[in-house]
């Protein structure tokens, strides 16, 4: 048997004023597996651990199968955690890890029957007679997920299970959790901070920064339409490219995006998505472009919908399949300042994200204070606007480029660009992003 969980506005503070999770809401299917993911410090293993009754919550409330759970114990909430640091009992045997939940669960019971069928669906037979010393440390993991698996639970929750793995066997053990969870069909809610697990084995994956909820959606939809520059960057790698740009949208000429030195000229008639940004006449905007949205070619080789713009090769990475080429393109870098903090820096202004919900709601929430801080909160040099920064780019150049291991590129070589629109994101100086449009327009009389 499995089970919906539901969280509605929880909120979980451990000192006066800090909330580690703030009005969360996130409702969990039966059978699905959801991912919580953010940088360390953001309060995804706290929701876990309310979700399994290890932390009380200060506000809101858990519901599991419709049912109100705050005050239930963990023990009975039939659900199986897996830690990241395996938690084995060193004078136990792999044979008596596995079973001794079933024998408090059970008393009298013999668990070895269902031990044996959890071993051998683990491939971990030979290792029963062992004692946690004497396993690697992928054999030790696969043990703790057999102690989970044993039970038989209603949900598995797995806080960061990989994260003291090398990584080949990482990989190894994403496909076996990935292929178990699958045949098993239980709630699986997986903590980690490592966006190549989330995007690979979540059915849903839900961002959080500072206990703030940013998006939760499938993997698809957050990489190709992320509601605000921090998911934009915590997911996808090599990061994307963020730049500073200007929107000038005349009344008697095309309207272009500049990107300091060069700009981005957007084809006419223009699209709904940059019919929109004309609101946006003068102001600064973040420019994000993924890898895959720029490719060298010649400016003549140009296809409908894509502009062109010159790099300088500042820097090559082989990868063997591919290279990373890092360009100068004589843009301005825009600087996610605490893209992997938990929490904003003292004194910046504080913002929320906007939530899907009638316009009331959203203004009712924008004037809030959000505990969070800004989604993006960029450096404000003594010569630069207040809101966005020149700041010196952590890799060579401004623009990360993906393409073929068979170009012969060099140091110090001048490369046509050609930059495809239907990849352009637009962030407005808070951080969330206004290209491309949302799915739906928000109507003023709800």
């Amino acid at each position: 048997m499995t089970r919906a969980i539901s969280l509605h506005d929880v909120s979980k503070a451990y000192t006066r004023g800090a909330r580690v999770v703030d009005r969360l809401s996130l409702d969990i299917t039966p059978g699905e597996f959801l991912v919580l993911l953010g940088p360390s410090g953001c309060g995804k293993s706290t929701v876990l651990r309310m979700i399994a009754g290890l932390e009380e919550i200060d506000e809101g409330e858990l519901l599991l199968d419709g049912e109100y759970a705050n005050d239930l114990p963990p023990s009975g909430r039939d659900m199986a955690m897996v830690f990241q640091n395996f938690a084995l009992y060193p004078n136990m045997t792999s044979r008596a890890n596995i079973g001794f939940p079933l024998r408090i669960e059970a008393p009298g019971t013999d668990p070895g029957p269902r031990v044996d069928a959890t071993a051998r669906m683990l491939g971990i037979e030979d290792l029963l007679d062992r004692l946690p010393a004497q396993l690697s440390g992928g054999e030790r993991q696969r043990v703790a997920m057999g102690r989970a698996i044993a039970r038989h639970p209603s949900a598995f929750l797995m806080d960061e299970p990989l994260s003291n793995l090398d990584a080949k066997l990482r990989t190894h053990l994403r496909a076996e959790i990935s292929q178990l969870t699958r045949e098993l069909g239980v709630t699986t809610v997986y903590v980690t901070h490592d966006q190549s697990e989330a995007m690979s084995l979540g059915d849903r994956v839900a961002v959080l920064r500072g206990g703030v909820l940013q998006q939760v959606d499938s993997p698809r939809v957050v990489y190709a339409l992320p509601s605000n520059v921090f998911v934009a960057a915590f997911i996808g790698t090599p990061r994307i490219n963020l730049l500073r740009g200007l929107v000038r949208a005349p009344l008697d000429g095309a309207m272009t995006i500049s990107l300091g030195k060069q700009f981005l000229r957007l084809p006419e008639p223009l699209s709904l998505d940059h019919q929109l940004l004309r609101v946006q006449q003068g102001r600064e905007v973040i420019v994000g472009l993924r890898s895959e949205a720029v490719r060298i070619a010649k400016h003549s080789a140009a296809r409908p919908g894509e502009v062109p713009i010159t790099g300088l090769v500042e820097h090559v990475e082989f990868q063997g399949h591919e290279i990373l080429v890092h360009f100068n393109t004589g843009s301005s870098p825009a600087v996610v300042t605490e893209l992997e903090a938990s929490r904003p820096r003292p004194g910046r202004p504080a913002r929320r994200r906007r939530r899907e919900g009638s316009v009331i709601g959203r203004l009712r929430e924008r004037s809030a204070a959000g505990r969070a801080g800004p989604v993006v909160a960029l450096d404000h040099p003594a010569d630069a606007r207040p809101g966005l920064a020149t700041a010196e780019p952590r890799l060579p150049g401004d623009l990360i480029v993906r393409t073929t291991p068979d170009l012969a590129l060099r140091h110090g070589m001048q490369v046509p660009l050609l930059v495809d629109l239907a990849h352009l994101f637009v962030f407005d100086q808070h951080g969330d992003r206004i290209c491309p449009h949302p799915a739906r327009l928000p109507d003023l009389e709800e």
